[in-house]
């Protein structure tokens, strides 16, 4: 029997998980939170929600946070991630402060706090006030005006418990499922629309780096990235021509803002081509030249894999990413049988060591790493599930991340997506990514295997394999 390695991280290496206010609160009668895009949208059309659960449900944090934070310390948490609601926080986006959420907010982090836990907060995850949305949304620059305000509400009423954020989770996302999807509000194919969008998010979010770094110079701020390295099918020329391109939309149109303070000239170049480069002012582009974040967050799951197209695109063919290139179904990949995503662990290591070589080694934190599981009932066993598939994923992407970090990666810590079962989006409960399972009947939590592992996992500062 070959002996076990030993996989030990470095000293002060945080180890937790990051959740959402919009996937964990809930909605409680006569709490003062005004509708959210999600909110709307499920008003709207709950039959686009499996199952048809909302986000008023979700896994209830509102009521039972007192609890929820407990477990945190019980599944060996050094670090938690969570998100403020803006829909929760102002009226409307921009309209009175609710004391209500203030209060509720504080003492959720003053909890983490006491517990000796490394708290971050990210000020928006895909939920916006659907008065904005209403508006414009974020093709309209005035909600980025109220997201700069919003950011220093946040920074003015929280800024004595909190030290450390995030202006943004995966900000591509909204764009591809909103303007080139119809997986997100407004769910429109539009590549004019969807290029100004990111570009007044990445704007907003540069503001606000701005703001927390002139009201609290000693605060540490960033942007979360979901960094999806495109793999070509070959070595060819035109398939190594598609990858670059497809990192250039999905990697690369937030990352080098975010981090190098202005756009890959190809990207804009490919923007002018199609005449939809967004409009932008000198100073504007000067305020993102000189407000890069001080870390990233980078969340990883799948891979992208591509080729180049098989055929022109026609001339009536609607402009998105995919005018470039082609999905690859790649023949003997390693899939999650519960969930159909694609399993490639050393897309973790790619990320560490690309950062290392082309954005001046920033420092990192892994903010999202999971896997969701449908039907998850199936393991349990004596109450309890017995996720032995999650620990697994989880050291296996371990592995990869300790050798970037062996190779110089500047990674500072490991949170999993996520703490406890959430809700998600239109999939609502349809997969289970928790340490902790959530009964939606009895909002009972029973820890997972997987939440005993993590506590040794913390504790030991790694694993042995």
């Amino acid at each position: 029997m070959s002996e076990k390695k030993v996989y030990r991280f470095p000293e002060g290496f945080l180890w937790g998980s990051s959740t959402s206010g919009p996937q964990s609160e809930g909605i409680v009668a006569g709490d003062g939170k005004t509708r959210s895009n999600w909110d709307a949208w499920y008003q709207q059309e709950p039959e686009r929600f499996f199952d048809q659960v909302g986000p008023e449900q979700t896994s209830t944090f509102y009521q039972h946070y007192q609890e929820d934070i407990q477990l945190l310390k019980e599944t060996g948490h050094t670090v938690f991630r969570t998100s403020i609601q803006w829909s929760r926080l102002m009226v409307d986006g921009v309209g009175q402060v609710n004391e209500k959420a203030v209060a509720f907010y504080r003492q959720v982090f003053q909890g983490i706090v006491a517990q000796g836990i490394k708290l971050i907060v990210n000020l928006y995850h895909f939920d916006l006030p659907y008065a904005l949305q209403e508006k414009g949304g974020w093709e309209n620059k005035e909600t980025v005006y109220a997201y700069e305000r919003y950011a220093r509400t946040c920074f003015d009423l929280f800024g004595d418990i909190v030290d450390t954020w995030i202006t943004f989770n995966e900000p591509i996302v909204p764009v591809e499922c909103g303007y080139l999807g119809d997986y997100h509000l407004p769910g429109v194919i539009d590549a004019k629309a969807a290029a100004l969008v990111a570009y007044h998010t990445q704007l907003a979010s540069s503001l606000a780096v701005k703001v927390c770094h002139e009201l609290h110079p000693e605060h540490r701020i960033c942007i979360v990235l979901n960094l999806t390295p495109a793999y070509p099918r070959s070595d060819s020329k035109e398939d190594q021509d598609a990858a670059r391109i497809a990192e250039l939309f999905q990697m690369k149109s937030f990352l080098d803002p975010s981090v190098l303070g202005s756009y890959p000239t190809e990207l804009v170049d490919i923007l002018k081509r199609h005449a939809i480069l967004p409009p932008a002012t000198e100073e504007e582009l000067r305020i993102i030249k000189e407000n890069t974040v001080d870390f990233l967050g980078v969340n990883y799951y799948q891979p992208i894999r591509v080729q180049a197209r098989s055929k022109q695109p026609s001339p009536d063919e609607p402009l998105t990413p995919h005018y470039y290139f082609e999905p690859y179904d790649m023949p003997g990949k390693k899939i999650n049988p519960h969930r159909g995503w694609e399993i490639y662990e050393k897309g973790i290591y790619d990320i560490g060591i690309n950062l290392k070589e082309q954005y001046g080694n920033i420092e990192w934190l892994v903010t999202e790493n999971g896997m969701g599981v449908e039907g998850e009932d199936k393991f349990r066993k004596q109450g309890v599930i017995q996720d032995d598939y999650r620990i697994a994923f989880i050291e296996d992407h371990l592995i990869e991340l300790h050798k970037a970090i062996e190779e110089g990666a500047n990674c500072k810590g490991y949170l999993l997506w996520t703490f406890i079962d959430c809700w998600s989006w239109l999939n609502a409960y349809k997969n289970r990514y928790g340490l902790i399972e959530l009964n939606l009947e009895t909002q009972e939590r029973i820890i997972k295997k997987s939440g005993h592992w993590f506590k040794k996992l913390s504790e030991n500062n790694g694993f042995e394999r």
